[in-house]
């Protein structure tokens, strides 16, 4: 479950890495956000993204064109 639902359906790059960066600073170390996007570069940006900050990319997903992700925060 959970600790941070973040919606960035209906914004293109760079907003959702930008958004997620702001929303995963709210949490604690080892909390969870769940962030879903339309954009379809967002896979490729959040998976880089979390590698070059040290969060942890739990899992990534498709359906229907909404992109979501699982991010530990490291």
């Amino acid at each position: 479950m959970a600790d941070k639902i973040l919606d960035c359906k209906g914004l293109s790059c760079p907003e959702p890495v930008l958004r997620t960066k702001m929303a995963i600073n709210e949490l604690e170390a080892g909390q969870i956000l769940e962030m879903s996007a339309t954009d379809s570069g967002s896979a490729n940006d959040i998976a880089a993204w979390a590698k070059r900050t040290g969060n942890e990319l739990l899992e990534s997903s498709e359906a229907d064109g909404v992109y979501t992700f699982t991010i530990k925060k490291g």
